[in-house]
């Protein structure tokens, strides 16, 4: 028996338990069984941008209005058709929150493989790339929790400081990054990475429920409330700034805008962590805002530095802050798929510790 959550592709408040008889494989195909992935705010981000940035794709239902929202975890070969993928081998990559997978692999290596659905072609090739942990780099038997809640994560974060250094910091006169969503593991990965650059000042807006946690991180030199932000009451370092918007709130974004009008030299859309906020247009001084893809920036240093050249530079970030997130970060699991769709529907509602990382299990 197969489970999967499937999600109302037009009202992300309503879910509903998929069960079905697992298919039986066909010629070049792979069953995986899904072990364990993590569930954080990143996912709530794939399903709002789920249509524009075709997030729906990767796991089509194939009824309306149905979708599955990717998750990043783990899962074991338990059924194979070619003999370059083995049972019993484990890989790290991009599920649906289900019980199971059926993929077609390609470009088989030591290091892993890709799935050559038809669907999935059009898609970026990091989210189709399934990681082998024997050769993973980055694995650690004692920290795959770390690599579920935050390397996706940290990915992202990686190359948004990697961005901002190369196209925003180097010859703008920017002292100020201004991260939405504070409390986000992703603004998190991106405020550590960005506060070891000097003379750049890292503010971070955040929720009166999560103020006190976000300044005790120590990677934010100043915290700002939202409401402070839509009134304008807050107090602002001077000089040229750039931001990154987390939080997919247009007001909080307006209200950033016009505290620096023109000083604002970048304004990057990067997730939706306020969902359910109002989406009319406002006016607003300043750049136009521009969405941020991580796996376009991704492919631009692979072709650059080539993959272990990346591998290199993002593992060693990846290790000292996966380090440091053992201060303040705890692990809790969640099993059975009842208690894991009562997970989901809590982060869509924003009822969630900042100080927890979940980690899901269906079965």
């Amino acid at each position: 028996m197969s489970v999967v959550i499937d999600v109302d592709r037009t009202n992300l408040s309503i879910s509903r338990l998929n069960r079905s008889v697992a298919v039986d494989l066909q010629p070049g195909e792979v069953r995986l069984a899904v072990q364990s992935y993590a569930l954080t705010s990143n996912n709530i981000t794939y399903a709002v941008f789920g249509d524009g940035l075709k997030y729906w794709d990767f796991f089509p239902v194939g009824e309306e209005p149905w979708g599955r929202v990717p998750v990043w975890g783990f899962a074991d070969v338990v059924e194979s058709t070619i003999g370059d993928v083995a049972v019993g081998e484990r890989v790290y990559g991009y599920l649906p929150m289900a019980t199971e997978l059926v993929v077609t692999p390609g470009r088989v290596d030591e290091r892993g493989f890709t799935d050559m659905s038809e669907h999935r072609a059009p898609m970026a090739a990091a989210y189709n790339r399934y990681s082998k942990v024997v050769a993973d780099p980055m694995y650690r038997v004692d920290r795959e929790s770390h690599q579920m809640v935050l390397w996706p994560l940290f990915m992202t974060s990686f190359m948004i400081d990697d961005y901002l250094g190369e196209k925003v910091l180097g010859d703008t006169s920017v002292t100020t990054v201004v991260l939405s969503s504070a409390s986000s593991k992703t603004a998190i990965g991106a405020a550590f990475l960005l506060s070891r650059r000097p003379d750049l000042r890292i503010v971070g807006l955040t929720s009166s429920a999560n103020e006190q946690f976000v300044q005790s991180l120590g990677c934010y030199h100043e915290t700002v409330l939202y409401d402070a932000v839509e009134n304008g009451s807050a107090v602002w370092p001077v000089g040229r700034a750039a931001y990154v918007d987390i939080a997919g709130n247009p007001s909080v974004t307006a209200g950033v805008h016009r505290i620096y009008e023109d000083d604002l030299v970048e304004s990057t859309i990067v997730g939706g962590t306020h969902w359910d906020a109002p989406r009319e247009s406002v006016s607003m001084p300043g750049p136009q805002p521009s969405f941020f893809f991580a796996p376009s920036q991704i492919a631009a240093r692979t072709k650059e530095w080539g993959r272990e050249g990346l591998d290199q530079r993002v593992g060693e970030a990846w290790h000292e802050f996966a380090s440091w997130t053992d201060a303040w970060l705890e692990f809790r699991t969640t099993e059975g798929a009842e208690s894991v769709e009562g997970l989901y529907h809590q982060m869509l509602a924003g009822h969630v510790d900042p100080r927890v990382g979940h980690v899901c299990r269906m079965s």
